[in-house]
């Protein structure tokens, strides 16, 4: 039955899921290769292993990219990224309230032993690759900048409507906060232990309700 529907679709049909094709092929390969850098490394990850995860050939894989730092760099830009974006740069559009909404995504973080175990895909890659390889420090810091930039720009429309600390200085306190999550995250992979990053985080959630201005505190 599913053969006769195939075969009684028209031409033109056909043709354009052939050039669907390669973009399919191309995500899988990003992903595959995401979950393989984020559990290896991306100097140990294996072509051999992101290729059969993504069930493709070789020929595939240069067809896409170069080489593994083009592989590498589209992973950083297009799926890191993303993960970046989608979880604190969208969230913090359109905020009612800013302290609220960041202390709803630091509440938000999986922590489950799960997600301890392999730490943060963006500060892995930090770790690992900025000392050795322009291509992907500057990539890596156009994500950081994105990140502190959608952090500091929502203290700064709290302190216009009066939910901010006036004495706050909006980038510096993006930056603590982005250090503070990156940091209880290596601490607690360190560790291997949850328990390590939830109570960072909620030394996290009460230094972001001490940033609330006077007269707009809210019990933790």
């Amino acid at each position: 039955m599913l053969v006769g529907m195939l075969a009684a679709r028209t031409k033109p049909k056909r043709r354009a899921t052939r050039l669907r094709d390669p973009e399919r092929t191309r995500e899988r390969l990003l992903h595959a290769a995401s979950r393989e850098i984020y559990r290896s490394g991306f100097q140990s990850a294996s072509l051999d292993t992101i290729l059969a995860a993504a069930r493709v050939t070789k020929g595939a894989l240069y067809y896409h990219f170069e080489n593994k730092e083009a592989l590498g760099y589209a992973v950083v830009e297009e799926v890191i990224s993303a993960h970046v974006h989608g979880s604190w740069v969208r969230p913090l559009q359109s905020v009612k309230d800013p302290i609220d909404a960041l202390i709803g995504i630091v509440q938000s973080i999986p922590v489950r032993p799960e997600d301890v175990r392999g730490g943060c895909e963006l500060n892995n890659l930090a770790q690992e690759m900025s000392p050795l390889d322009a291509g992907f420090r500057m990539r890596l810091e156009t994500i950081f900048d994105a990140w502190r930039e959608a952090v500091a720009s929502v203290l700064r429309e709290g302190q216009i409507h009066g939910s901010v600390r006036r004495d706050v200085e909006p980038t510096n306190a993006a930056g603590l906060l982005i250090a503070m999550v990156e940091g209880y995250s290596s601490l607690a992979k360190n560790a291997q232990d949850p328990k390590v990053i939830k109570a960072g985080f909620k030394n996290i959630v009460a230094w972001l309700s001490s940033l609330r201005q006077p007269g707009n505190r809210k019990r933790a």
